[in-house]
């Protein structure tokens, strides 16, 4: 008879403060900060300091699955629910560059009418998750982190054909250092991303998350036909500059789109860190099991929701509706 695992059970201190945590925190702000900065004069408009281009914004639910265990069944996944979620598509970094340039690609799904205590306490009733499509964050804790914001600081200066360029580079030293057998420094992983369709992707929070009584890692990977096709499926080098949005237009036109959105539950915090989020949890430990399907119907993949609000007061939905058709 197998032993019933032991799901690691979130107290506070789990997480212990990085040496200068709070200075680096200042550090890495400060960055962003500059870089924002130099984009917005860039393009005389104001955007977000990561996830700045959209590729589509889409309408659908979110199924929480039946009969969970009680170890799944935690938080916005205690019971069986649907709730409504506006989805969007994007690309990590905080400039519009073309979509010939292979950067991280990400999934936000906001979640609207999700029940229980909130971070802050705001009233509002939304709950959001951001995943990217690569499994770990490189730069896995904050001071590995202040590093990158030096590496960011300089792309806002740089042509896309140059970050082409540098993406190349780092693709063929990834290949290098995995063909002998050596780890990938975190720059070379960060910028060896491939350039594939976005729908395809699997997406990951790659950092952990409180998860009810317990702590998890938050994944989607695609469910449906029609989305496991484009699972590597790679972007045609002349398709433009707005190849992804295109794609994702296209795609839901005529077509419906399933993710199945799992969990990965830590069962042991030495091999499964909670602090260093460049270090993959081992599936043999936990695997990712199904929580719930994350369902978006045919329709027109809207791009006006970011463009209605910008310059003005950040506002959480209530309703579905305030997605503009």
């Amino acid at each position: 008879m197998t032993a019933p695992t032991s799901y690691v059970r979130y107290r506070p201190d789990l997480e212990q403060p990085f040496p200068d945590e709070d200075e680096l925190v200042r550090q890495v702000v400060a960055a962003m900060g500059k870089a924002n900065q130099q984009v917005a004069a860039k393009h005389r408009h104001g955007l977000r300091d990561a996830h700045a281009k959209s590729h589509g914004v889409l309408a659908g639910e979110l199924r929480i699955q039946q009969n969970l265990p009680p170890h799944l069944a935690q938080g916005l996944f205690a019971e069986p629910a649907v709730y409504p979620v506006i989805v969007r598509y994007s690309s990590a970094p905080g400039d519009l560059r073309s979509d010939q340039v292979p950067v991280q690609r990400g999934i936000a799904i906001k979640v609207i009418g999700a029940p229980g205590p909130r971070a802050l306490d705001d009233g509002h009733t939304t709950q959001d998750f951001l995943l990217v499509n690569h499994p770990t964050l490189p730069f896995g804790n904050i001071g590995e982190y202040a590093k990158l914001q030096g590496l960011l600081e300089k792309q806002p200066g740089q042509s896309d054909q140059r970050l082409q360029l540098t993406g190349l580079a780092a693709r063929a030293a990834a290949k290098a250092l995995t063909r002998v057998g050596r780890p990938l420094p975190p720059a070379v992983e960060t910028l060896a991303a491939a350039n594939h369709h976005v729908l395809g992707e699997t997406f990951h929070s790659m950092a952990a998350l409180r998860y009810g009584d317990h702590v998890a890692k938050i994944s989607a990977t695609p469910r449906s036909a029609d989305v496991k096709a484009l699972t590597s499926s790679p972007v045609d080098k002349k398709a433009g500059e707005s190849a992804l949005r295109d794609l994702v237009v296209d795609f839901f036109a005529d077509h419906s789109a399933e993710y199945d959105l799992r969990a990965q539950l830590c069962v042991d915090v030495d091999r499964m860190p909670v602090e260093d989020a460049s270090v993959p949890w081992p599936e043999e430990l936990s695997p990712h099991e199904v929580v719930a399907v994350l369902h978006l119907p045919a329709q027109d993949a809207s791009s006006d929701f970011r463009h209605r609000f910008n310059g003005v007061e950040r506002q959480e939905p209530t309703d579905i509706k305030e997605l503009p058709s």
